[in-house]
């Protein structure tokens, strides 16, 4: 199949329109933020999603700081010198989900390439703040891919959380272009090494469409994930967070966006989210609600 057409693409469509949600709980989850001086992927990446989910009363936090050592050219985290480790977050994070009543928690990070272990290990102890303080809580990570460290990524393996989500972000031909620091291969030996680590923890992985990418690279990508036992496969809209950043190539329709839903569970993902307000932690406790079903009925 050819590179769908970007003509009618530019302008910006109709079901890229959301309406801010109102409810008290917005207000609830940002003074929560405050107090406790925790970031989340939401403020800090400019989620589109971000007055849904607060509305929700859940968020996505992002620790190790709110300054990451890699410029991607399409991410709005800001890039530079990182502050050192906050050796108390872990318990703070823990702390908010616990005041925030939350059964499914995810937690991210910036990329820390100025640490020995990339924070590998200070995810490790969020993990484990959490399951003291809320036990019967799903625990979710996305993580940066270390590079590539297994020791790194054993650290994690061994805090056992339910899911391990890192991101390929784009198909190979625009690494260079959308996220120069970063190696496709190495990203799914990541997917690959968690898997053999641990089988008993879902793996999970995204990319953003709409940078210039064909339907065939897209349909690769795919493939390569789930040759690597990718379990959970998140596909969403790439939306221009600032004028520095890469524009937008095309605005992907829903129909299509429906279509590669479709083939990924022809490859056999247990679960495909695929949307134009898709991101990874979007919807993130349903989608565990839903496999968790799955695994009972079996």
């Amino acid at each position: 199949m050819a590179k769908e057409a970007v003509s009618q693409s530019r302008r910006f469509p109709e079901w890229l329109k959301k309406s801010v949600p109102s409810s008290s709980n917005l207000e609830k989850v940002t003074a929560l933020l405050q107090d406790l001086r925790l970031n989340t992927v939401c403020q800090s990446a400019l989620c589109p999603n971000r007055g849904e989910c607060f509305a929700r009363g859940t968020a996505t936090f992002m620790i190790l700081g709110n300054v990451c050592t890699r410029d991607c050219r399409f991410c709005a985290v800001p890039h530079g010198k990182p502050e050192p480790v906050d050796e108390e977050e872990p318990y703070r994070v823990a702390e908010a989900a616990r005041r925030l009543g939350l059964k499914h928690v995810v937690i991210t990070s910036v990329t820390r390439d100025d640490l020995p272990d990339g924070g590998a290990s200070h995810f490790a102890a969020v993990i484990k703040a959490i399951r003291d303080k809320l036990p019967q809580a799903c625990v979710e990570v996305l993580t940066p891919d270390f590079k590539g460290q297994e020791e790194a990524l054993a650290l994690v393996v061994q805090a056992r959380p339910d899911i391990f989500n890192h991101n390929v972000e784009t198909v190979p031909r625009l690494y260079p272009k959308v996220r120069p620091q970063a190696n496709y291969r190495r990203s799914l030996e990541v997917l690959r090494k968690m898997k053999e680590m641990d089988p008993g923890i879902y793996t999970k992985s995204g990319f953003m469409v709409g940078l210039g990418e064909t339907r065939e690279e897209i349909l690769e990508v795919m493939a390569d994930l789930r040759a690597v036992g990718c379990d959970i496969l998140t596909i969403g809209q790439y939306l221009q967070p600032s004028p520095r950043h890469l524009e937008v190539e095309e605005y992907v329709t829903p129909a299509t966006f429906d279509w590669y839903a479709h083939k990924g569970e022809e490859m056999g993902f247990l679960h495909v989210a695929s949307g134009p307000f898709i991101r990874s932690s979007y919807l993130a406790d349903e989608v565990m609600a839903k496999l968790a079903g799955q695994k009972g009925s079996r």
